[in-house]
């Protein structure tokens, strides 16, 4: 059996120096949540059940008490350079970041917080590129969640960006209930996802 060369079996040859963000802007036809990491589009696997109701409970949480400077987004891409357009599940935007309902994503000095809900295809890229790839942008606050313990509720690793190594350092790990001070006063009860 012959290959067949990749613009005759459906896949656009990458270009040479990999693609750009605004490749993957424009790029027809892409799949959903295509992510953009080192000028490679990584596809995402589809959602399991855990990982969209974890995005459903903390998105619901953060805007509950969310001050008026900033907004909830889920699933944007995020612009941290040329080469790397990531789509956090979810991020804490400032406000003014909004543009409008055609918009498609946020640059990086506009995210305060970025939220990884970790699944087993993601896990390296949400635990060791992406957490990199924020801090080395300047994106202030880190989340990891991953399902833990027989009761598989979600658990949160909660990181800040240090100004002096320019690295996050963990701030924080939660179980059952999330209560934080930063980037705002934050209250979320993890165990609520048993109700989603």
């Amino acid at each position: 059996m012959t290959a067949q060369p990749a613009e005759q079996s459906g896949w656009r040859m990458p270009p040479l120096d990999g693609y750009t963000v605004d490749d993957l802007l424009t790029l027809p036809d892409l799949p959903p949540h295509t992510e953009l990491i080192d000028g490679s589009l990584v596809l995402v696997s589809p959602q399991r059940w855990f990982h969209f109701t974890a995005i459903d409970l903390l998105v619901t949480g953060l805007r509950r008490t969310l001050p008026p400077d900033l907004k909830v987004a889920r699933e944007m891409t995020v612009v941290l350079d040329r080469r790397n357009g990531p789509e956090p599940d979810i991020s804490v935007i400032k406000a003014a970041a909004r543009k409008g309902p055609d918009q498609t994503y946020f640059e990086a000095e506009d995210v305060i917080l970025a939220v990884e809900v970790i699944s087993l295809e993601s896990e390296a890229r949400d635990r060791l590129t992406k957490t990199h790839k924020y801090a080395a942008a300047g994106i202030r606050y880190y989340w990891l969640v991953e399902m833990t313990g027989s009761n598989r509720h979600p658990a949160i690793e909660a990181f800040e960006l240090s100004d002096d190594t320019g690295s996050y350092r963990q701030t924080g790990s939660y179980g059952d209930r999330i209560k934080v001070d930063q980037p705002y006063p934050i209250d979320i009860d993890l165990t609520e996802i048993d109700n989603l």
